[in-house]
Parts: structure tokens; sequence; C-alpha cells
């Protein structure tokens, strides 16, 4: 019988990309979301790349009467939970925090009333290096301190790990394992599905497909002044892919008992620091697009640089992120043309 997974946010950037290997894992899957950064079309875009179309529920998870509900119907037939939905900008955080605050943490709140109240064991939680602030030392491990994170954004992702912890030492049957995420680009191969921002796009990848396909005028970088050797911020770029097909690893962790805490954090990254810079000349180079950038003050929430030591995930979770930024601008590229009608 097919292990059936709630995925919370499933018609999201990462939450789109992990339906489908789930379903292509022989997983059952359903999905809620509110669509507040997505769209309906893309449970059916699912179906179009693995021939199931996942059952999408629209739900604000905010809203404990409709969770109460779809729990009622569902509840006792969900094995496990992969927790995406969450307000995910740095920069936006930090111009609206209460509203980050009050939907990442209301959210995970009603979502464990409900996974305790039925008794489902298996939960993998979407989380970020965020949580690590500007680590002192690089790569960053985790072992390495959480230091204050510099974006509201990054500090409910630590809080709602806190809860996490707090709630297996109470909850003594439920399982976590938290996946601090580095920084997700790309999109399907299929070209099918991939990062939809609404508005002007807060990410880098977005606003860099967006200019070279004529949407937005020029590219704006966020500082060349950091210590760093090119001026600009380092970041650790893994192809959403990639990250995917880590919380399938994840999922079968727990879903076998093969963790070996009740709560446990992987760093889901390559390992490998790359700047902005570097990242517009990748882009450059697999498109063929001579970007127009220019250079202004930092922004508020960004830290200087961070990558990840992925060893523990590796050994762990036998994963490994096999992609280059270069595969992931090339999908990023043709998702951006397949959005604007191939051009």
């Amino acid at each position: 019988m097919k292990k059936k997974v709630l995925v919370t946010g499933g018609t999201g950037f990462i939450g789109s990309h992990t339906v489908v290997e789930l379903i292509e894992n022989g997983y059952e899957t359903i999905l809620i979301d509110n669509l507040h950064n997505s769209e309906a079309i893309v449970a059916q875009r699912i179906g179009d790349i693995t021939g199931v179309v996942p059952q999408l529920e629209i739900i604000d998870m905010r809203d404990k009467a409709a969770m109460g509900k779809f729990f009622a119907m569902q509840g006792s037939s969900i094995d496990a939970v992969i927790h995406f939905a969450a307000f995910k900008s740095v920069g936006e955080s930090a111009r609206k925090p209460l509203d980050y605050y009050y939907n990442n943490l209301v959210s995970l709140l009603n979502l464990l009333e409900e996974t305790r109240k039925h008794g489902i064991k298996s939960l993998v939680f979407s989380s970020s290096c965020t949580v690590y602030g500007q680590p002192d030392k690089l790569p960053v491990s985790e072992v390495s301190p959480l230091k204050p994170a510099m974006s509201p954004y990054g500090r409910t992702k630590k809080i709602c790990e806190d809860i996490l912890a707090d709630t297996v030492e109470a909850v003594k049957e439920l399982k976590v394992v938290s996946l601090r995420y580095f920084n997700p680009i790309g999109a399907h191969p299929s070209a099918l599905i991939g990062e939809l921002p609404r508005g002007i796009p807060e990410n880098l990848v977005p606003f860099i497909t967006q200019t070279a396909i004529g949407i937005r005028e020029e590219l704006k970088v966020y500082g060349d002044d950091y210590d760093t050797p090119d001026g600009s911020c380092i970041r650790d770029y893994i192809h959403v892919v990639d990250l995917a097909k880590a919380h399938v690893s994840a999922l079968h962790r727990l879903v076998n008992n093969k963790n070996k805490t009740n709560f446990e954090v992987f760093n889901i990254g390559t390992g490998k620091g790359v700047s902005v810079f570097e990242a517009i000349e990748s882009f450059q180079r697999v498109s063929g697009v001579k970007l127009k950038y220019r250079i202004i003050g930092r922004r508020s929430g960004d830290i200087e640089k961070i990558w990840a030591d992925t060893s523990l995930a590796n050994s762990e979770l036998g994963w490994k992120a096999e992609s280059t930024v270069d595969d992931a601008m090339k999908t990023a590229w043709e998702w951006e043309k397949s959005l604007r009608g191939g051009k």
C-alpha cells in the first residue's frame, strides 16, 4: 500500500518539485495551499510530468477551523507531512515582520495540533540556512552555533525549529527532520513547473531571467563592497530538483524508522559558494544573453557569505547535490521562456 503524504504549500516552487519526486518514488500525495504565491494549475502540470494529478485542497493554514475540517476528513489516511507553506522572502520580511511571524508560526502551530490529534508520526520541515545568521566559520555545519538571524524570515524559521524540538519532547511518537536549505534555483527540466514570483521578484535568479527576457529594465545588485573576492554576496545555490530529492530521502528515513533522534537537522546545499557576479556570469554563459545590471546599496537582512558543509546529509540521507549552477541557470531560462510563450 502506498504511503500517503500531505504536502503543505504543495503548489509552490519547492513544494511542486518535491511532489513530482514523491509521485515518481511511489508515494501518494495530497496538497494544501492557499495560492498566495502559486497557482492551482500547478497541480495539473505535476500531472503532465508524472501522469498523476495530485489532489489539491485550497486552504489557508492560519484558519484553524478549515484545518480541523480538512484533517477530520483526511487525517486518518495521512502517513506523513512535508511542511513548506510559509512566506519566504528575506527582503519582504524586513518590511512586513508581523505578517511573517503570524503566517509562518500560526500555520505550523495549527498543523502540529492536527498531527498530534490524528497520530501522524512523521514530519519533514522546510527550514533555511538563515537560522545560522552570519557564521564565524565556513562552510557551516549542523553543529555550527546559531547566530542571530539577520531577518524576520530567518527568525521565524529558527522559532519554528524550536517549536518542533519542544513538540517532539512532549509528543514522543512524533519524528521530525528539518532540512536547512541554502539557495534553491532552477526549474524542472520539462519547463512545466518553476519559480513563479508575484510582482517584482525578491530572489536573484527570477530577477535575472525577467531582466534577460525584457520584463525588467535592469538587474539590481545589492552591494559590491562586501568582504568577498569580487565584493558581492556569496551563496550556495542548489538546483531545486536536487533539493526536492532530499525531501524524499528525509521522508524515507522517517517512514522506515532510520532516524537516530526524534528531531534531526540536515544542511541541503552543494557545499560550494558562488558570488552574485559569478551567478550572473553563469546565466550569461548558458543563455547567450548579456544582462544589464546596476550596483546599488546593500539590502537589509542580507548576510555577506554562506555555504554548506553537506557531509552529514551525504552520509546519513544518502543524498548529494548533482547539478551545477550552469545546469540550474539553463533550466531557469527555459522555464522563463516557456512562461512568455517560448520567446
